[in-house]
């Protein structure tokens, strides 16, 4: 984590921000100070505490959307990448995979959360909780479900994986269009039982080697011949 930050005057020489207590604009300031890379803050009732602010400051903050908090208890600036841009040299990414992975980035490179899911299983699992603008907006809400239904099995595969590579990047673009593009293309339960079975054999001889779903996708072939050797009592799936 670098030493040395920036601050955008397009964010603090506002009225809403301005209006902010002192102690809430100062807040604001030794965030932006000791955030990771990429705008996470892993302590933020630790620098509360050691500058003496009220828990209200913190509130504050996220009610006027300065912040995003999670439910680990970390919190990003939603505004990171107007005051701060790191090169690619010097950028080293936050600790907190999970919780990246529950945001975007609009054309301005502000942060925020994508649509509603509450996910289950896995602690490493992202958890996403934003409600919907407008309850009568049925298509978009039937879109958020199916965003949300294929989000939670996309996560069902990770945690197979996550079994033996407990490194796993939840938030790896690749790994999680390689699991969207074969439940999409062989059905969720056929990805599902796909995963456990080349999970259940990592080790064995002349097993090809997946620890993610990108690598199960492109070993496809290689494991359809491998369950099907001579050597091997169990049966592939069929897709």
């Amino acid at each position: 984590m670098a030493n040395r930050r920036m601050v955008s005057r397009d964010i603090i020489d506002t009225d809403q921000f301005l209006d902010m207590s002192h102690s809430a604009q100062n807040l604001y300031f030794h965030f932006l100070m000791r955030a990771d890379d990429d705008g996470f803050v892993s302590s933020p009732k630790k620098i509360m505490r050691m500058m003496g602010v009220p828990d209200d400051d913190l509130k504050v903050l996220i009610t006027k959307k300065y912040l995003i908090p999670f439910e680990s208890g970390v919190v990003v600036i939603k505004h990171w990448k107007i005051h701060n841009y790191i090169k690619k040299d010097r950028y080293k990414e936050t600790m907190y995979i999970g919780e990246k992975a529950q945001l975007k980035e609009n054309k301005e490179n502000v942060y925020s959360l994508v649509p509603e899911c509450i996910q289950s299983g896995s602690k490493s699992e992202p958890q996403v909780r934003v409600r919907l603008e407008s309850e009568s907006e049925l298509e978009k809400e039937i879109e958020i479900d199916k965003y949300c239904e294929l989000s939670s099995q996309i996560n069902e595969i990770f945690n197979i994986f996550y079994k033996i590579n407990p490194t796993l990047n939840w938030g790896n673009k690749t790994s999680r269009s390689s699991a969207e593009f074969m439940i999409k293309k062989f059905g969720f339960e056929g990805v599902k039982k796909m995963a456990e079975q080349i999970v259940a054999v990592q080790g064995q001889e002349y097993c090809p080697v997946a620890t993610t779903p990108y690598q199960m996708k492109e070993k496809l072939a290689q494991f359809k011949i491998f369950f099907s050797s001579k050597n091997n009592t169990s049966k592939f799936v069929e897709l």
